[in-house]
């Protein structure tokens, strides 16, 4: 069984508890795309563990993990990631991780001209808030075919590979030399950094396609893990201001490695309230003012996994939520958070935007996002709190009548409700 679990909205929905969740019965969770420029949150006997690279099913120990052909991994950012899980008694070995050989990687020069990028920007106002990661100059190299797959540090020996580093070195002294004024790199350090990077992961490094053929086709449980949500899509989201792969479930099979294989199901994990990191139109945060935008963040805790930037919040926004199901092709929704919204007396929902004066439930074309006005209506809250309900019948009525009421409006059924950031504060319906 192939399940797919995505985010419907900007990122940061709460995909990481919801996998956790589904890796409690999986066999594999697979990465399928980005790269270490977001994070996912996981609260475990063992405390919090933040993970950006690393699928959330790495806490599970029967669970095998993959970091799929479609993501740009960072093996410096890796390699600590995996030294800090280590330390807190989780195991990590090639016998439950393994690395993509077509994975491309995020060479150290991606994170310094992302950099130098944002700040030249930045000094015209014009900057995209980037993460300063690398991960759209990995991504821009890959298919400039100018960067290096994990399977290449299999064989440095290789005339061939040795001549590609060379033309890659090239190219990237022209860019950061004449266009940066950056000092240029050496061979010798670019060969030697490779030469570190394979003699820690050679050992993780395989053709994780045919280790996922043969799950599959052996029946074995995979869930497919996302990273961001619809909205940061590079296709379907808010472009310019989106991440630099596709993020959304059609391509999980495709970016795990598994082209030829077909989902089952797609969870799509939804936020009970709007969140929003980086830059970009985000017609919530207009709803309510700064004050009441501020209590909402303070209450979620909502700063980011990866940045630890605070995120921008606002209502629960109907017309970005109804066009993530529909793009990410949702068969059922995780609704997280909603005990956060119980100090509220009246809860705000975005039922449509006004766009020139004139309203739409539709998700418009992304430069006119900008002119979108929140439309609102709300709903009675329920006054208490919920973080120790563990069964449906036991919520208020008002929290009942809230996830029902976004059950109809966005035409999917909400199947878990998260009331807390306890593993078991969760209920499924």
């Amino acid at each position: 069984m192939l399940t797919a679990v995505t985010g419907i909205n900007w990122g940061d929905e709460g995909k990481g508890r919801v996998i956790d969740l589904l890796a409690e019965n999986a066999d594999v969770v697979a990465r399928y795309q980005g790269g270490n420029n977001a994070g996912h949150t996981v609260v475990t006997e063992k405390g919090k563990f933040i993970l950006n690279l690393l699928p959330s099913g790495i806490l599970h120990p029967d669970v095998t993990c993959v970091l799929g052909t479609g993501m740009v991994i960072d093996l410096e950012h890796l390699a600590n990631e995996m030294q800090a899980i280590e330390a807190r008694g989780v195991e990590v070995s090639p016998k439950n991780l393994k690395l993509s050989d077509k994975a491309t990687i995020s060479m150290p020069w991606h994170k310094v001209q992302d950099g130098l990028e944002e700040d030249r920007l930045a000094q015209k106002g014009s900057a995209f808030g980037s993460t300063r990661r690398g991960i759209a100059y990995a991504y821009s190299d890959k298919y400039r075919k100018k960067t290096l797959r994990l399977g290449d540090l299999l064989h440095l020996d290789e005339k061939r590979t040795q001549n590609r580093l060379h033309m890659i070195l090239d190219s990237k002294n022209m860019e950061l030399a004449g266009c940066y004024h950056q000092e240029k790199m050496s061979y010798d350090a670019l060969l030697s950094w490779c030469r570190a990077q394979a003699e820690q992961f050679a050992p993780y490094i395989c053709d994780v396609g045919a280790f996922l053929q043969e799950a599959h086709d052996s029946g074995k449980r995979i869930v497919l893990e996302a990273q961001l949500g619809a909205m940061r899509d590079i296709d379907y989201g808010i472009f310019p201001f989106t991440s630099s792969s596709n993020t959304l479930a059609a391509y999980a099979p495709l970016g795990a490695g598994i082209p030829n294989c077909r989902l089952d199901h797609v969870v799509g994990v939804l936020k009970a309230y709007s969140t929003c990191v980086g830059a970009g139109p985000f017609a919530a945060e207009n709803a309510m003012g700064e004050d009441w935008n501020e209590k909402l963040r303070k209450a979620g805790g909502e700063y980011g996994a990866a940045t630890g930037r605070p995120r921008r919040v606002g209502p629960l926004d109907l017309v970005a939520t109804r066009y993530g199901v529909k793009v990410q092709g949702a068969t059922s929704i995780a609704l997280t958070k909603l005990d956060i919204l119980s100090y509220m007396e009246e809860i705000p929902v975005c039922i449509a935007y006004d766009i020139d004066g004139k309203q739409t439930e539709a998700f418009p074309f992304p430069s006119q996002l900008a002119k979108a006005k929140p439309v609102i209506e709300t709903l009675p809250g329920w006054g208490c709190d919920i973080s120790g309900v563990r069964y449906w019948e036991d919520l208020p009525q008002a929290a009942q009548d809230y996830v029902t009421y976004v059950e109809d409006q966005i035409g999917c059924p909400i199947t878990y409700v998260s009331v807390g950031a306890d593993r078991d504060a969760i209920i499924q319906r």
